[in-house]
């Protein structure tokens, strides 16, 4: 992940996938954007909301608010799933 300013934040990864990106906090898997939008945006249950640095770069990629993000798991629209075994 690069920063506005184009630096490389640690610890912070965007990885592509044939199947879609994910985003990646330390060692654990936050998020998954699949490229097929028929399929919903998964986010770990456990680690999407795990510290306030997660989250500061998971709305970076995502590109919306933690009360976006809660309305839209609340909506149905991201799925909560595990992501990391």
């Amino acid at each position: 992940m690069v920063s506005t300013n184009g630096n490389r934040i640690a610890n912070q990864f965007i990885i592509e996938t044939p199947d879609g990106i994910f985003f990646q906090s330390y060692n654990s898997i936050i998020c998954f954007e699949p490229k097929d939008r028929t399929q919903k945006t998964k986010l770990d249950k456990k680690y999407w909301n795990f510290s306030k640095t997660t989250g500061k770069y998971r709305n970076i990629f995502l590109g919306e608010t933690k009360a976006e993000t809660q309305a839209k798991i609340n909506a149905g629209v991201y799925e909560l799933v595990n992501l990391n075994d």
